[in-house]
């Protein structure tokens, strides 16, 4: 983590201690102490700095956390909380064995989970205990077919699900999505009831290329998409006199990046002027209320909208963590002053020769 210094306003804003009650005129109020107060005012000249609190941001998250390699176009993606492995023979293509991958020797909180395994003939549900390398085995009725082998975790923090296709008898043949499809559905809230599901394997993880990324859904006719947002006016001020020349284009690594297209503009429906513009093919109105719109024309998820990224996190390291470390210098400022503190600061002053003394010359004294 890069080193880096934070500094904090110590003021009467944010200190409550630095506030002491006084009585005039039978009337208590607050008033605001001054430094040397704080700093010696408390039992045999102890400090009123109590309950102060400094907090220390910390930027890394577990997206921080990794090694980055070299893509290399074949991602493998394993789910070790809850996955199983499937075989068969052609000696004996009726019996599948089964082998529960979940890996509990490494991930102790998957103690507090339970298995069971459903082989989709309508056989009982069983509930297993057994992991790999240890396996069970099951026997299929001697009829050509499909079945789907689930495997259900049960835990605290919700429910997981692994489902599996294959074909009776078993055959060498090329598996359909080997790794199965995964379901998770939450235990509680909003979408305990809807569980997700996600192929293990499809072409975006097989092929990094913009193609099978692509949506099937978009149109050859742009739609506009357009809504509320913030001006970005000022990205295309300019030096000198006029700062927003009409119809000058900004460049951007040599390349047109925005333009002004219209200062004086007036929307009869809303009876307000605008500012007309555009930044990277998206057009923008700043009115005259302070609230600008934006339109840009859209196909869909398209090959222009997509960029194949080249570097891309090792998954195998995503279980690699760290010790936190905190590398920050903390200084503490005085910060804003109230518009009576001199004044009361004065009432700490017992002759003039504290008074020039006073705080290495806070207060201003001038000789005549």
């Amino acid at each position: 983590m890069e080193s880096e210094v934070i500094k904090l306003r110590v003021s009467p804003e944010t200190l409550s201690t630095i506030i002491h009650q006084e009585t005039y005129s039978g009337q208590t109020f607050g008033v605001y102490s001054g430094m040397t107060q704080m700093l010696s005012g408390g039992t045999n000249g102890s400090s009123l700095f109590t309950g102060l609190t400094v907090p220390i941001l910390l930027k890394q998250n577990t997206v921080n956390v990794g090694y980055y390699s070299v893509f290399d176009g074949a991602i493998n993606q394993y789910n070790a909380v809850n996955n199983f492995i499937f075989s068969s023979t052609t000696a004996n293509p009726y019996q599948y064995y089964f082998y529960n991958t979940s890996d509990v020797e490494y991930m102790a909180f998957l103690d507090l989970a339970s298995y069971t395994v459903d082989w989709g003939d309508g056989s009982p549900i069983e509930t297993i205990s057994t992991f790999s390398p240890n396996y069970i085995s099951h026997n299929y009725p001697p009829a050509p077919s499909w079945f789907n082998i689930t495997l259900t975790q049960i835990a605290p923090w919700g429910t997981n699900t692994i489902k599996k296709r294959i074909y009776v008898p078993y055959s060498i043949q090329t598996i359909f999505n080997p790794e199965g499809t995964a379901y998770f559905t939450p235990n509680v809230g909003n979408w305990s009831a809807t569980p997700v599901s996600y192929n293990y394997i499809f072409t975006g993880d097989s092929e990094n290329n913009v193609q099978a990324q692509e949506s099937s859904n978009s149109v050859s006719v742009p739609f506009v998409v357009s809504g509320y947002t913030t001006s970005r006016l000022r990205e295309l001020q300019r030096y000198g006199s006029d700062g927003y020349p009409l119809l000058v284009p900004v460049q951007k690594d040599g390349v047109d990046w925005g333009i002004i297209t219209d200062k004086t503009g007036y929307d009869p429906t809303l009876q307000l002027a605008y500012t007309a513009y555009t930044i990277e093919n998206i057009n923008y109105l700043d009115y005259s209320d302070r609230t600008t719109i934006y339109a840009v024309q859209s196909s869909g998820l398209t090959q222009d909208w997509l960029v194949a990224e080249p570097i891309v996190k090792d998954e195998r390291l995503l279980g690699s963590i760290s010790e936190p470390e905190i590398q920050s210098t903390v200084f503490i400022e005085r910060g804003k002053q109230a518009a009576m503190e001199k004044i009361q600061r004065i009432g700490e002053v017992d002759n003039l020769g504290d008074l020039v003394r006073y705080g290495y010359g806070y207060f201003k004294v001038e000789k005549i």
